[in-house]
């Protein structure tokens, strides 16, 4: 996936009946603070929205940042949106080596104990305190459907893909929450890995 003109693609599959669920590829991007945006881009600067995202409320961004380690620097970082309380970074196993830094597995928002980084943007750059993860796999729904495929909040379960290199991944966490979109989020090494692309079928396994 190119990076610099998408974050997420989502499968169109149709998941009125059973228990097949869309997925979404996502790859590298950031989630900044408003005081982490300031700095980056000046002063009261407002995001720019490039596109929705299938989760309600969040959209891609035409800004992108420079990510920067102590070995090297990825360029042309989306940011999403909107501004959060505090700076994210989700970045590929794979980009771990580019960087020279380590990062653990987590889910959004469980930044607790994660190494920061440097992040650099047209007006400036920020040296983060922690919040640089690899995502981990989850799956997307509101709390009525977490009841019809027999779900709860923070559950893991396996999912199965279908296809020539189709096969299962264990470790994949349910988000269960108000104001959600269905959709299962994997990145685009675990994709590619898989030969998953948009409107490959995935099915939940417990």
């Amino acid at each position: 996936m190119n990076s610099q003109t998408s974050t997420t693609t989502t499968a169109s599959t149709n998941v009125t009946t059973g228990k097949t669920i869309p997925v979404g590829i996502s790859n590298r991007h950031i989630h900044l603070s408003q005081q982490d945006l300031n700095k980056l881009f000046g002063t009261g600067h407002q995001l720019t929205k490039l596109k929705d995202l299938s989760q309600p409320g969040q959209f891609a961004c035409k800004e992108t940042v420079i990510l920067c380690g102590p070995k090297g620097a990825i360029e042309k970082v989306r940011i999403l949106g909107p501004v959060r309380s505090h700076t994210q970074i989700e970045i590929l196993a794979s980009d771990t080596f580019k960087l020279g830094v380590k990062a653990p597995v987590r889910l959004s928002g469980q930044l607790d104990g994660t190494p920061g980084i440097t992040v650099i943007g047209p007006n400036g750059s920020v040296e983060t305190e922690d919040g640089l993860i690899i995502a981990q796999r989850h799956i997307h729904m509101l709390p009525s459907q977490a009841a019809a495929f027999n779900v709860q909040d923070g559950e893991n379960v396996t999912i199965e893909f279908t296809g020539l290199r189709g096969g299962v991944l264990n470790n994949v966490i349910i988000r269960a929450k108000e104001n959600s979109g269905l959709e299962c989020h994997i990145d685009t090494e675990e994709a590619n890995a898989l030969g998953v692309k948009p409107g490959t079928p995935i099915t939940i396994k417990k």
